[in-house]
């Protein structure tokens, strides 16, 4: 990881970023407790891994149809909301020169929390 990522990712979560993977982190264990909840689980501890330090990080997609299926299921139930809310922040940065690395990170979790089963994050 170069210099200027760690520097960015620092701003990121002194600017919040902290708090964001914390309440996916919140969620992810919360889900945890319930047999049936775990793979929702794995998917809020996947976000708030990258939630917390996102640059310098890839998110890359597989998986099969069993994740195609889930992530249907995500989609219906609540995953477009979240991608659309990072997306519009992503876009509200992106309207500064300074706030474009920053909007470019919003977008590749708007993606990931759009389709998260399957993805892993490197």
């Amino acid at each position: 990881m170069g210099c200027l990522s760690v520097l960015f990712n620092l701003i990121w979560i002194l600017t919040g970023g902290w708090l964001t993977a914390l309440g996916f982190l919140v969620l992810g264990v919360l889900c945890y407790i319930t047999i049936i909840g775990v793979p929702i689980g794995r998917q809020a501890l996947k976000m708030a891994s990258l939630t917390l330090a996102p640059f310098s990080r890839e998110v890359v997609y597989g998986g099969g149809t069993p994740s195609v299926v889930a992530n249907v299921v995500w989609l219906i139930l609540g995953g477009w909301w979240s991608a659309l809310l990072y997306l519009l922040e992503g876009a509200l940065y992106c309207v500064t020169i300074v706030g474009i690395p920053f909007g470019l990170q919003l977008f590749k979790m708007a993606k990931l929390t759009l389709w998260p089963f399957g993805a892993e994050v490197r």
